[in-house]
């Protein structure tokens, strides 16, 4: 499967994804209120796929600026829907991955990342784009499934399966202390990586890192 295939996928299940619930409400709005703290009334704000664009709608508010992006053209159609019925005047929703040439380089304060990174085909390298597109010292909030932590049975047999046969996009597999080295490899400075969930403990830290003013090393 390729990129364009992922997104042919998420278009086709947009609609669902728009009604199921949120698995862990408490967790979510925990992350929503640490997330929320780290953010300044000027900042400009990206968020990496915002499906439906839930997220953005609950923070896009409290900040200057605020783009929510999607590789999915029938997510950000259902996120601009919902804004339709809810306008922000800081919100905007566009069709875009972080390698997307619209964005502009140190242009944003905060790159956030919600169950993203694990979609994500080249985890290295879009790492090292976020940090190309965060300003001096800006913030990159992720939480993201580290499935290598969970039952080995879900990564790798159950997920490489469905992937099989169109049941599922692609999704990188990697440990929690992986996802940390990555993350300081791009060029950032961890300040915490904290457990949100309020069911148990879900394998999905959420990690605040600081842009470091030093490039990343070349790969």
């Amino acid at each position: 499967m390729s990129s364009a295939s992922d997104a042919r996928f998420w278009d086709r299940i947009s609609r669902k994804y728009a009604r199921d619930a949120i698995a862990d409400l408490g967790g979510y709005e925990r992350t929503l209120d640490r997330t929320r703290a780290l953010l300044n009334p000027d900042d400009q704000v990206l968020e990496l796929g915002c499906g439906t664009g839930s997220t953005a709608l609950r923070l896009a508010g409290d900040v200057r600026r605020y783009l929510a992006t999607d590789l999915s053209a029938g997510m950000i159609v259902i996120a601009r829907e919902k804004q339709a019925a809810s306008p922000i005047p800081a919100l905007a929703f566009q069709v875009a991955t972080a390698e997307a040439t619209t964005l502009e380089a140190g242009r944003f304060d905060a790159v956030l990342g919600f169950n993203y990174l694990h979609m994500v085909r080249d985890v290295p390298g879009t790492l090292r784009r976020i940090h190309t597109l965060l300003a001096p010292s800006g913030l990159f909030i992720s939480k993201t499934p580290c499935l290598g932590d969970m039952n080995p049975l879900l990564s790798g047999v159950l997920l490489p399966a469905m992937r099989a046969i169109g049941r599922a996009p692609y999704v990188s597999v990697f440990w929690q202390t992986e996802l940390c080295d990555l993350v300081s490899s791009a060029g950032f400075d961890i300040l915490a990586a904290e457990n949100h969930a309020t069911k148990g403990d879900d394998r999905r830290p959420c990690i605040v890192a600081r842009k470091r003013s030093e490039a990343p090393a070349a790969p």
